[in-house]
């Protein structure tokens, strides 16, 4: 069979193509909804499905979770309106996901990390050799998030003119609910924002658009501190787990907080 002009090529091609083209009709152009659909055309042809069965959905679902355990599941939605499509349009018995399948992400269990572990690793932060500003601003953004326990995303977001040299504060703005917070940094904290300022201002001027950039003066990508994380952690040292629950960025902030619970109790 030739693939559909959205690419379909399984034995539901041509109910995904008039599906896709009701909702383009509507205004509804997501190329996501186009992408995911393909996913389930595939398993469609390779296990021979011809018609919307329940056993042909949460099978392909099953494996998508397998293959991405911790990733976001709004994907369900697709699906799941694909065959309440279906019911109205072709087939009355046509299966609808079920509500006991919940879109959202599933909340990864934190890595504790060790006063030990957080020590090293912010040590070698600030010796990393990188041509890029990695090598003077890694110590900076961790400690960000290990001494004031702020998110990844925030660090990532700050801009020059949040961070306040001479009163020693950051103000991090619009983050999570839309709320905004200003907050003191320790002199420790302080002294490695000047430095990686100033060597920043060296290297891209004063109007960078964030204060922590990539090679080319961009703001940093969501999934750039990861690596930098993983490089840092293997240059401590570290012994990077197998198996099991595996240290991100994040858990610095999750350490944050367990130790002012245990300051305070």
């Amino acid at each position: 069979m030739r693939p559909t002009e959205h690419g379909f090529v399984g034995p539901l091609a041509g109910e995904l193509e008039e599906y896709i083209r009701f909702k383009a009709s509507m205004g509804r152009h997501g190329a996501t909804r186009v992408r995911v659909l393909r996913s389930f055309d595939r398993h469609c042809l390779e296990h021979g499905a011809v018609r919307l069965e329940r056993g042909v959905v949460e099978r392909w679902i099953a494996h998508r979770i397998d293959a991405n355990p911790g990733g976001c599941r709004s994907w369900f939605s697709y699906i799941r309106d694909f065959g309440r499509w279906m019911r109205l349009a072709h087939d009355p018995d046509a299966y609808v996901l079920s509500d006991q399948w919940k879109a959202g992400s599933p909340r990864p269990t934190p890595y504790l990390l060790t006063d030990r572990e957080a020590a090293l690793f912010l040590r070698a932060a600030g010796t990393l050799e990188s041509p890029s500003p990695w090598a003077w601003q890694s110590r900076a953004f961790f400690m960000l998030m290990a001494c004031c326990g702020l998110r990844t995303r925030e660090v990532r977001r700050l801009a020059v003119g949040h961070v306040d040299h001479k009163a020693r504060s950051i103000d991090v703005v619009d983050s999570k609910a839309g709320r905004s917070r200003r907050l003191p940094v320790g002199d420790e904290v302080a002294a490695e924002l000047l430095e990686c300022d100033q060597r920043s201002r060296e290297r891209f001027g004063d109007d960078r658009p964030a204060f922590f950039v990539t090679s080319t003066g961009n703001p940093v990508s969501p999934g750039m501190p990861g690596v930098v994380f993983r490089r840092v952690w293997t240059r401590a040292g570290l012994e990077w787990p197998q198996a099991g629950k595996r240290p991100r960025p994040y858990d610095f902030r999750h350490r944050f907080a367990f130790a002012n619970i245990e300051r305070w109790t």
